[in-house]
């Protein structure tokens, strides 16, 4: 699956992206990730690639010519399944969603930076908008690091575990349930007895359970939630 991300400060992503599981979905041929940096594709001598917004108000925009003219020109190297804008008011990210993305084969990303992008190009261009949630970030570089990392560990080989990424919160609207790992006893605290029987339906059962009211307890909205 390839990625294709174009942003005002590409450097942001290196580190974001060049560790952990992307890495891995990169190095075994899985995915591929290129960064575009919008500078690149700036107007005149300067480069520029911002303005001053029409109506007055403080902050830069991003222009519509450089971001036309990168995009164009990915376009016309591949059909993308989504060109994606990250932005507060676009749709949250969710499990659902991250699921219905890794079918796909291109992606492009695009990272607003200042105050956001010229609306014309969300016209012209985007297909699906995402946010991670209600607030406002420095730019979409971080945004977009948790779309393409949300999507790679979905993409089959990417985890040592096949049902690694089956058994994560949100899969099935429930939050996962406590983990456990060795020593059995710690600072007092022992594992649930049930997790070292040995007895995978018995254990199933519990994990299903706990799952349940830790959702119930910390995010009983997800019970109620039929959204993607």
């Amino acid at each position: 699956m390839r990625f294709d991300i174009i942003s005002a400060v590409p450097g942001l992503l290196e580190g974001l992206l060049g560790y952990s599981i992307p890495k891995r979905g990169c190095d075994k041929g899985l995915a591929e990730i290129h960064l575009h940096n919008l500078h690149d594709y700036g107007l005149g001598k300067y480069k520029q690639i911002d303005d001053t917004p029409f109506g007055g108000g403080a902050g830069m925009v991003l222009m519509p010519e450089p971001l036309s003219i990168v995009i164009e020109k990915l376009k016309s190297e591949r059909k993308y399944d989504h060109i994606i804008y990250l932005t507060p008011d676009g749709l949250p990210l969710k499990q659902g969603l991250a699921n219905q993305l890794s079918l796909g084969e291109n992606l492009m990303l695009i990272c607003g930076h200042y105050k956001g992008i010229d609306h014309r190009v969300r016209d012209l261009y985007v297909t699906l908008e995402i946010s991670l949630g209600d607030f406002v970030l420095s730019g979409g570089e971080i945004a977009a690091a948790a779309v393409v990392d949300s999507v790679i560990r979905l993409l089959p080989g990417v985890l040592g575990d096949e049902e690694s990424a089956l058994s994560d919160s949100f899969q099935d609207d429930l939050l996962a349930p406590p983990l456990y790992t060795r020593p059995e006893v710690f600072q007092g605290l022992r594992v649930p007895d049930v997790l070292t029987t040995g007895n995978h339906p018995k254990i199933a059962q519990w994990k299903h359970e706990q799952a349940l009211e830790r959702t119930m307890r910390l995010r009983p909205d997800l019970l109620g939630d039929e959204e993607a």
